[in-house]
């Protein structure tokens, strides 16, 4: 293919510009900033499950330190009956020996059922700090996450800045590329995966980074400089430039 030397430089500048789109989506595929958000909302998971199983701990222990209490309640109560029972002086020697005996059965009842109550206090206590705990770190997963979330919507708006910035600017180029020319630069760029045309500089490729020898070296030398040549390793478009060697 034959292509105006100066035509063939611009390649240069549309291969620069696919470059750094291909940079820019690199970034956009790797974002340290995702992985920040994505650390915070397992962080958040973790804390929200904690915080679950800490309000079930004291809502259970509210229930069972409200049902003792209400147990004690009742042996009160049926000892105030035994006592006024007792003092109405209408009980005959066998019922207030056995009111007696109840009574002291009573008042072990309760003593018993008062120990549990404090025990449950003291687990309550606990739970609380425990519940505490979780709701701070929770709320402090939830600032992260927050965080996180701005620093990476603020990348991204950085990378969709640069992208249009980048690809209103490879669209300028690629409008002043013959599109014979054009077309071979986008159907080798499809093929590498890359770029279609690369510097050759010192001798050496840019594209692949492998320095011309013997027949491909001579061939670049004498090619008229508005033939487009190729690599014979990476098969892009080598341009040509005060820099390459010749």
């Amino acid at each position: 293919m034959q292509a105006d030397h100066f035509d063939q430089q611009k390649l240069l500048a549309l291969a620069a510009e696919d470059v750094a789109l291909a940079q820019l989506a690199h970034r956009r595929r790797t974002l340290p900033e995702n992985a920040a958000v994505t650390a915070a909302e397992e962080a958040q998971r973790t804390l929200t499950a904690d915080v679950v199983r800490a309000e079930t701990e004291v809502r259970d222990l509210d229930r069972e330190q409200k049902r003792l209490e209400t147990d004690v309640d009742g042996v009160r109560a049926r000892a105030d009956r035994d006592r006024q029972r007792l003092d109405s002086g209408t009980a005959t020697p066998k019922e207030m020996t056995s009111l007696q005996q109840e009574l002291a059965s009573l008042a072990r009842r309760q003593g018993d059922l008062e120990d549990q109550v404090l025990e449950l206090m003291e687990r309550r206590e606990a739970a609380d700090e425990v519940l505490a705990t979780a709701q701070s770190g929770l709320d402090a997963a939830r600032a992260d996450q927050a965080t996180a979330e701005q620093a990476r919507d603020a990348a991204l708006a950085e990378i969709a800045e640069g992208e249009q910035t980048h690809g209103a600017q490879r669209t300028e180029v690629a409008g002043t590329v013959p599109e014979p020319l054009l077309a071979l630069y986008e159907r080798i760029a499809k093929q590498t995966g890359g770029t279609g045309a690369a510097a050759l500089h010192a001798r050496r490729c840019e594209g692949c980074r492998i320095e011309l020898y013997g027949t491909e070296l001579a061939a670049a030398r004498n090619a008229d400089p508005h033939t487009v040549i190729r690599c014979e390793n990476c098969n892009r478009i080598l341009v040509r430039t005060a820099e390459s060697g010749l």
